[in-house]
């Protein structure tokens, strides 16, 4: 470890005193890295098993940077160090939600989904948790949707003997109707991921956000995300609302958006996930 710091440092132009272990990642390992007068956040995992996971994260946190007025970590640097690659972000204090935290959250969400995006997909493939992203280039969000989104993870299920001939066809079927399941709305750039663990409140109340899986889509699956587990407070919702009005039922069309992740996880993880994917597809 000593080793794969002095690498980073010297790379990075720093000189780091010592070093803590963050706990709480799935893949990664993650360090609070202390200089004499600043700290940092270190991420290291295989890059081997996850090729350029973290220059596409450094790709996706500028992106949010430059289009949103949340609190995005700065990209210090990346790189590789005998096949660990790491990635090097600003530090973020955690702080304590005030009484405008949500309400300025929900708005900064609803300004980022309106800036104008030239279609759905992104410039390159990128990841999930630890699983590739396809976002190939669609002028459509159906297709989008259909291509990207949902066939891969069922084509990945069905070869692992997860999903049977019967539940491909209904997912099949299901992308075919898909086309008129969603209201029209142009691209919006998405964080991806967004669920209650990939964002904090740092000292000055205001929300963070960070791990995105970025491309642009429907901006209602950014909302699906946040109510998979668990939700968000309802002044965040009413605050979103507010700045950008969603379409009539988009709560019903919440399972259309869970949809994704719910795929994901079922190739992740496996039991309920796969249950909950195949009763949202035949429900639709």
């Amino acid at each position: 470890m000593q080793t794969i710091l002095q690498a980073i440092a010297n790379n990075c132009g720093l000189h780091f005193t010592r070093y803590q272990e963050v706990h709480g990642g799935d893949i990664n390992k993650t360090y609070c890295l202390y200089t004499t007068q600043e700290k940092y956040f270190l991420k290291l995992n295989s890059n081997h098993s996850f090729p350029a996971m973290f220059q596409q994260e450094a790709d996706g946190l500028e992106a949010l940077r430059n289009n949103c007025s949340l609190v995005v970590p700065e990209v210090i640097k990346y790189g590789v160090v005998h096949d660990r690659q790491w990635l090097l972000l600003q530090w973020i204090e955690k702080g304590t939600v005030n009484k405008n935290t949500m309400r300025q959250f929900g708005t900064a969400l609803a300004n980022m989904h309106q800036t104008p995006q030239p279609g759905f997909g992104w410039h390159s493939d990128n990841y999930i948790g630890s699983l590739q992203q396809v976002n190939k280039q669609y002028n459509n969000w159906f297709e989008c949707y259909t291509h990207n989104r949902i066939m891969p993870l069922v084509k990945t299920l069905f070869d692992k003997q997860i999903f049977s001939k019967q539940d491909a066809d209904h997912a099949a079927a299901f992308c075919k109707h898909s086309t008129v399941l969603f209201p029209e709305e142009p691209p919006a750039l998405l964080h991806g991921d967004l669920w209650s663990g990939n964002y904090l409140i740092n000292t000055d109340g205001m929300a963070v956000i960070f791990d995105p899986a970025v491309y642009c889509g429907h901006r209602e699956m950014d909302l699906g995300m946040t109510k998979l587990f668990g939700g968000f407070s309802e002044q965040f919702y009413d605050a979103y609302h507010d700045a950008c009005p969603l379409e009539n039922g988009w709560q019903k069309r919440l399972p259309l958006t869970q949809l994704y992740p719910l795929l994901v996880h079922a190739v992740l993880f496996g039991g309920h996930y796969v249950s909950g994917a195949r009763d949202i597809m035949r429900k639709f």
